[in-house]
């Protein structure tokens, strides 16, 4: 392959596709290769334009050696057997490195300490039925192989040797491995020679989101070697984008997860700035926006939403905001430098937005419907004592009205006015006030979608239509611990544990998506993390210090505990999220005593 290449004229034949069978090795051996195809082929990033932009072949990833020398390992004694208790944690010195002790069952496991998520400490989080949950995102990592089996996050853990020896417990790790803290799990290669040239593949994914990514990913983990093709509005290459809106100034490479090398080295083809416009599902064939078909064996809808705009007089000015890419919050950071900057909406992105430009802007307004920011996902309590976090740091509130005018000046943003007749002055502005799914180019397809534009699916991510699957933001699905609710979850978490349902239901393998909810928000410094479904909550019990923000809130509903946050109080959602999974309800009177004794974690 390799060199540049067009793509087929719109409704030409397609050319006929050579197959090749692969082998795949059990996981046991399949641990043994290299982490990095040795082929030179150039998946190509479809431009809404035509153009074509391909990767260099000297591009590699970064592989270790699959055999480590002696010279390259490290080896020691950290504790005594009896330093640890069944079901203890303790993060022990390596040589230059750290690692995480675990003892279960009387066995000891040795980890990578650090989530690669993030880079939490894992000693922090919760031991629990054989896996380790990270006490900052919750994603979970099985202690006796290092794989994530729950998000967030990409990667696996790496799993040292360990053994015993006179009532001493040594560790030995490749010095590579200890730096590196987190381990990509094998996948296979494309090997379709076609790939790249021809108007099909195997399995088409629309949209390049969290749930897009861990789709493509589980099917290159589960050995499937045929052609993907992952198409996205997006100029970019998948990106964290909960990052948008707690870190303006973030570039795209910062926020980039995967460089643009693993996908060539995967053969994971992401065709940039490509707008689907039609789903043929009869014959299996999308139409994008410039009229290129592409059909498929298999699709992933996972469009995710598009950000609701202000309706009122003036919505055309300009520097008012959705913050949807790179390019949307780095500019609201540049315009809002030293200025004034309003935000619309107190929920999630607009009080990350809001609380990020305090130290950029000259003043920071935030306007609400509600009496409080967070009220239906928080409550009342909880709202207030983070409003007044927010007050603190110099944010001024109009709470229980809305827009009713954006002014400008020479075309420029200027006043906001509000319905409550006051007049806020504004030289950007960032709306927050909600998303919708990003559905309407299946109107006119047989995709059953609801009255809200969503797109309904079971357990295993299966559409109305065989062979169609859906995840991510513009989903409902039944939610396995509220009774099978259909719920719509736009969790960046959720994303990714559809995306691999999806993926392992492509494969025929009957998975069910299980997992408990669990999102963060952070400001100021402080993140507050929440996991369960709290939607229709009847009362709040509140353990801990609210005005000191250093507090635990259980969401109930009758008896029963669906939902809780936390500030300053971990690992107690992660705690109560392994308690959730576990099967277990947590009745409201075991969190109105006040003692938490059940939910605490070990950890030294």
């Amino acid at each position: 392959m390799g060199g540049c290449f067009s793509k087929p004229k719109p409704g030409s034949c397609r050319p006929t596709v050579e197959l090749k069978i692969e082998v795949v090795l059990p996981e046991k051996e399949r641990g043994k290769e290299e982490l990095l195809a040795g082929g030179k082929g150039s998946p190509r990033a479809y431009q809404g334009n035509g153009t074509a932009r391909h990767f260099h072949a000297d591009e590699r990833l970064p592989a270790p050696h699959p055999y480590p020398s002696a010279q390259d390992c490290v080896e020691a004694a950290v504790c005594h057997v009896k330093d640890l208790e069944n079901g203890q944690m303790r993060e022990v010195e390596l040589g230059w490195g750290k690692v995480l002790l675990v003892k279960d069952n009387g066995e000891f496991h040795a980890l990578g300490h650090k989530c690669p998520h993030y880079g939490a400490p894992l000693v922090k989080g919760v031991l629990s039925r054989g896996r380790v949950r990270c006490p900052w995102h919750g994603a979970c990592f099985n202690i006796s192989t290092g794989d994530l089996e729950d998000f967030p996050g990409l990667d696996s853990l790496h799993k040292f040797q360990v053994k015993i020896e006179k009532e001493k417990v040594y560790v030995r790790a490749s010095k590579q491995a200890l730096q590196l803290q987190r381990r990509t799990k094998v996948m296979a290669k494309c090997i379709s020679p076609s790939a790249g040239h021809s108007s099909s593949t195997n399995v088409l994914i629309v949209g390049a989101g969290a749930a897009g990514l861990v789709c493509a990913e589980t099917l290159r983990q589960e050995g499937f070697s045929d052609r993907i093709v992952l198409c996205t509005l997006d100029r970019h290459l998948p990106y964290d984008r909960p990052k948008l809106s707690k870190s303006l100034d973030a570039q795209p490479e910062q926020l980039a997860l995967r460089p643009k090398e693993f996908f060539r080295a995967y053969g994971i083809e992401v065709l940039t700035e490509a707008q689907v416009v039609t789903v043929d599902v009869r014959n299996k064939k999308v139409v994008f926006k410039d009229g290129f078909k592409l059909e498929y064996s298999k699709l992933l809808l996972a469009p995710g939403s598009s950000p609701k705009t202000l309706s009122c007089k003036g919505k055309e000015v300009e520097n008012v905001f959705t913050i949807r890419t790179p390019e949307d919050a780095n500019r609201v950071v540049r315009l809002a430098r030293g200025r004034n900057a309003v935000v619309v909406g107190a929920g999630f992105l607009g009080m990350e937005v809001a609380a990020y430009l305090t130290e950029k802007a000259h003043s920071v307004s935030v306007v609400e419907l509600e009496e409080t920011p967070f009220r239906r996902f928080l409550g009342e309590r909880v709202g207030r004592a983070l409003m007044k976090m927010f007050e603190n740091n110099r944010v001024k509130f109009y709470m229980q009205t809305e827009v009713s005018e954006l002014r400008a000046q020479e075309g420029k943003l200027k006043e906001v006015v509000l319905k409550s007749s006051k007049v806020v002055r504004a030289d950007v502005c960032v709306v927050g006030i909600g998303a919708v799914p990003a559905t309407g180019f299946l109107r006119q397809s047989s995709i059953n979608l609801d009255s809200r534009g969503f797109i309904p699916v079971n357990k295993m991510m299966q559409t109305n239509v065989p062979g169609v699957f859906a995840a991510g933001d513009a989903v409902t699905f039944p939610l396995a611990w509220r009774n099978n609710r259909k719920v719509n979850i736009p969790h960046w978490q959720m994303a990714h544990a559809q995306g691999r349902v999806a993926a392992q239901n492509m494969l025929a393998q009957e998975a069910e998506i299980s997992t408990v909810p669990y999102l963060w928000t952070a400001m100021f410094g402080k993140s507050l993390r929440y996991a369960g479904y709290g939607e229709g909550f009847d009362d709040v019990i509140i353990q801990g210090d609210l005005e000191e923000l250093k507090f635990v809130a259980f969401y109930t509903k009758g008896d029963e505990v669906i939902a809780v946050a936390s500030m300053n109080y971990d690992p107690i959602v992660s705690k109560v999220a392994e308690v959730l999974a576990s099967g277990r309800a947590i009745r409201k009177r075991e969190v109105e005593t006040g003692d938490m004794s059940w939910l605490t974690g070990k950890g030294s």
